[in-house]
């Protein structure tokens, strides 16, 4: 069943509180309603002609319900109201329950709307900009990627999605939202002979189009083909433990992925997690504040209300080195004591919510970059971080160096093919002994227990005194 996106609520209140009555026919102690209606557009272009143009239109429901801290979900495409009563019933006898309530209760639900007025209104919304318009960026992009020095091919995609939910829940909150969000990626490939190299920058934003006011598309391409060429040439990068320098915006990556997901409750909570006791204790250099922000008017991260209907929050985890707070969702909340901080994020209905970041970023410091790379004989400058892989619950990592150059005596010099960085979140909390003054984010989509969803990483340049450095030289 299809549904185009509108101004009208999603369910009817009588119908939602019927359903999530008739779902506690198990001797659930709670229930839950998550209704998405969501448009999303993909279009690619491949040398400036257009090889891609897709787009789709989810919707449907799940029912949560709790049982102590117990979860049982469903989902279901048939969003009707014969489909959902369907759904409530089945759960419900799975349950040991009847199936079927007195009618009498079924209206009993008293709903209060969430008052979280949005964040970020987009001014020029993706459903309302023709296709022509969204394939202009794109040619503007590959305008300033193609034939800049070795670059050869020049792959834009370009993404929009906008996504209607409710929230609904048997203790009367009623939450509705609007999300939308822009992207635009260029991968530039520069070739010399056998020598290749690509280059990618993907910046996006929960705005609409007006975001490529700010973040000019030319500049989007002309950044992929800079770091394509200024890799394309380089020798191979040593190998070793040194001091390190990462750059800022994605450079946050490692925090992400090291440090942020054992930060989450989902796994805390299981004592998966090597900050699980760490409450109030030093887990890093007092150069070092992180925090989690679902606040940011128009980031990529950005929730007005989260996945369970709780507003939006900044959570400040830690703070001069100490941890002061989890990332927690509602059952996180109910297994470690810990508040809530608007935290239950989902990829879409067809998953149940758990504790997962939004913004994630170590703050700003004090110092410049040039100050924490004056500080440094010999080590590496990280300035474009890659992709990589995280044992979970204990933060190992090992993660790719897009874009890496040599530090030699308090300067930068060769560019490095080949780096990586291979460490441990944790231990790397508490080398990390210099914090610069220029914050950036990143954006990116994050994989976790519920899907897939947007988030932000960032950080400003940082050094770290000591990280082991993969490499051929």
């Amino acid at each position: 069943m299809t549904q185009t996106v509108g101004t009208d609520s999603l369910l009817d209140q009588a119908l939602a509180a019927e359903v999530l009555h008739l779902a506690r026919a198990g001797g659930a102690d709670f229930s839950e309603l998550f209704i998405e209606d969501s448009l999303n557009t993909t279009l690619r272009t491949l040398q400036g002609e257009v090889k891609d143009a897709t787009g789709g239109n989810l919707f449907g429901a799940g029912l949560r319900l709790l049982y102590g801290t117990r979860v049982v979900y469903a989902y279901t495409n048939d969003v009707t109201p014969r489909g959902l009563r369907d759904l409530a019933s089945q759960v419900a006898r799975a349950q040991g329950g009847r199936g079927e309530v007195a009618r009498d209760g079924a209206g009993g639900l008293d709903f209060r709307r969430v008052d979280a007025p949005p964040l970020y209104v987009a001014r020029q919304h993706p459903l309302a900009a023709a296709k022509r318009a969204k394939l202009d960026l794109m040619r503007r992009a590959h305008g300033g990627a193609a034939g800049a020095g070795f670059v050869r091919t020049v792959d834009v995609t370009y993404l929009d999605r906008v996504q209607r939910v409710l929230i609904a829940n048997s203790e009367g909150l009623w939450a509705e939202d609007e999300r939308v969000y822009t992207r635009l990626i260029v991968r530039a490939i520069a070739q010399d002979g056998t020598l290749r190299e690509t280059g990618m920058y993907g910046p996006g934003a929960a705005r609409g189009l007006e975001f490529f006011e700010e973040k000019i598309p030319e500049e989007i391409g002309e950044e992929a083909a800079r770091i394509a060429n200024a890799m394309l040439h380089a020798e191979y990068a040593p190998a070793g433990k040194l001091p390190v320098v990462i750059g800022n915006e994605f450079g946050g990556v490692i925090f992400h992925e090291a440090c942020g997901h054992i930060l989450e409750t989902t796994a805390v909570e299981k004592n998966a997690s090597v900050f699980a006791d760490k409450m109030g204790q030093k887990i890093a250099d007092a150069c070092v504040t992180a925090i989690d922000d679902g606040t940011i008017p128009g980031a990529w991260g950005m929730v007005n209300v989260d996945d369970e209907g709780m507003p939006a929050q900044r959570t400040v985890l830690i703070e001069n080195g100490i941890l002061k707070s989890f990332m927690v969702d509602r059952v996180g909340a109910m297994k470690t004591g810990y508040a809530r901080t608007g935290s239950g994020r989902r990829q879409n209905y067809t998953f149940a919510p758990a504790s997962r970041m939004r913004s994630t970023f170590i703050d700003n410091g004090t110092q410049t970059p040039a100050e924490l790379i004056a500080g440094v004989k010999h080590g590496i400058y990280a300035r474009k971080m890659g992709g990589g892989s995280v044992t979970p619950g204990t933060g190992d990592y090992n993660f790719a160096v897009n874009e890496a150059y040599l530090i030699e005596n308090g300067e930068v010099t060769r560019p490095l093919r080949g780096a990586s960085l291979v460490g441990n979140g944790a231990q790397d909390l508490m080398n990390i002994v210099g914090v610069a003054s220029d914050l950036s984010l990143g954006q990116g989509m994050c994989g976790s227990v519920s899907g897939s969803i947007p988030t932000d990483v960032g950080q400003p340049h940082i050094l770290i005194s000591e990280i082991t450095v993969g490499g051929r030289a």
